[in-house]
């Protein structure tokens, strides 16, 4: 079933030579002030056969940090000459790379926000601790913010699809999954408020859809892509309807011309459990890229059958830079060693060995 996945596709204005994509990963390998180190443009360089490359979780604006305070961002000129490294090494390798925005909301803590209090849709703590300069501590309650804040963030999330253009990236992708700041207004476990951005689906959706309105002010809807985990329970995310929820978002987002949609299938907790791809195939007429747990085999056999356009692959695209290869030659894949998945420098992120070593 793989010789499906090496098949060119075209989703909007990326041309991708393969079905086999790479998903977004936070590493915690970018240097001080969240600026993208010279080992993240070699650690994606040597994934430049890719379809396409989905850069990590990327701070859209300061004071929204979750990973231990060293996960990249995009709002300083600093970061944007650092991420201009990445992507010049990315292109001269051959790939593409488009750059995940994001904003960590209720998952931020003050220990790695200069003491700012998390904001969120409203003031519902995640259920768990995260790792701080001083160890693990529990999450704090976040702020919830008002109706008159909201701009603001929009306006940050337009600011950070400017700055990823001055990059040169190949796109943006806006990340709307995982429990984070958009996650959390869009699913109705996290978003209790009222007015304008709570209640009914369409105004948990108001502010997804508004960033994605500024993103695809900046670069053109067809350069545009969004990611969402409708069943993913990470952050003590839970909805009382997800079927309902992506089939009404499915409906909704064709009014964009995305891209592609990026969906997560499934939870990494196994709480919440449903069939999400088939009411999004059914009702989303772009391009659908899916995610989790899937094989080669399983990611062929998806593609042939019209249940996706293309599959994106985490951890083994993390333990094998030349994934595509391996695929084609049918060889054996190298284990991704968990323990180092967030720690420093080389080892676990610029050392697994490719076919040709």
């Amino acid at each position: 079933m793989s010789e499906t996945l090496f098949q060119p596709l075209t989703a909007g204005a990326l041309t991708l030579p393969n079905r086999i994509l790479m998903a977004p990963l936070t590493r915690c390998r970018a240097d001080a002030n969240h600026v993208p180190s010279a080992l993240m443009a070699e650690h994606y360089a040597q994934r430049a056969s890719a379809g396409l490359i989905v850069a990590e979780a990327t701070m859209a604006m300061p004071s929204c940090s979750a990973f231990q305070g060293r996960e990249p961002g995009i709002y300083s000129d600093e970061q944007v000459a650092g991420w201009k490294k990445v992507t010049d090494a990315v292109h001269a390798a051959g790939g593409r790379i488009v750059l995940q925005i994001w904003h960590g909301g209720r998952a931020c803590h003050p220990l790695l926000n200069n003491g700012a209090q998390p904001v969120a849709p409203s003031a519902i703590a995640i259920d768990d601790v995260t790792h701080t300069p001083e160890g693990k501590k529990p999450y704090t309650v976040p702020r919830e913010l008002s109706d008159d804040e909201i701009p603001a963030i929009v306006a940050g999330f337009r600011k950070a699809a400017e700055n990823a253009k001055a990059a040169g990236f190949d796109g943006v992708e806006v990340h709307g999954a995982n429990g984070y700041l958009l996650d959390e207004f869009l699913r109705d476990g996290s978003n209790k408020r009222t007015g304008a951005y709570g209640g009914s689906i369409e105004n948990r959706a108001r502010l997804l859809l508004e960033v994605l309105q500024v993103t695809i002010d900046v670069w053109g809807s067809d350069r545009v892509g969004l990611r969402i985990s409708p069943l993913n329970s990470y952050n003590s995310m839970i909805d009382s309807d997800p079927i309902g929820l992506v089939t009404w978002l499915a409906k909704r987002l064709n009014d964009f011309n995305l891209a592609y949609l990026h969906l997560m299938r499934g939870d990494f907790f196994q709480q919440q459990t449903g069939d999400v791809v088939t009411p999004i195939r059914e009702h989303y007429k772009g391009h659908l890229i899916v995610n989790m747990g899937y094989d080669a085999n399983e990611a062929g056999e998806a593609i042939r059958n019209g249940l996706a356009d293309a599959v994106a692959f985490g951890s083994s695209f993390l333990a094998n830079p030349d994934l595509p290869a391996r695929i084609k030659a049918k060889a054996p894949l190298n284990a991704p060693d968990s323990s180092t998945f967030y720690s420093e420098g080389a080892k676990g992120y610029t050392d697994y060995p490719a076919l040709s070593a």
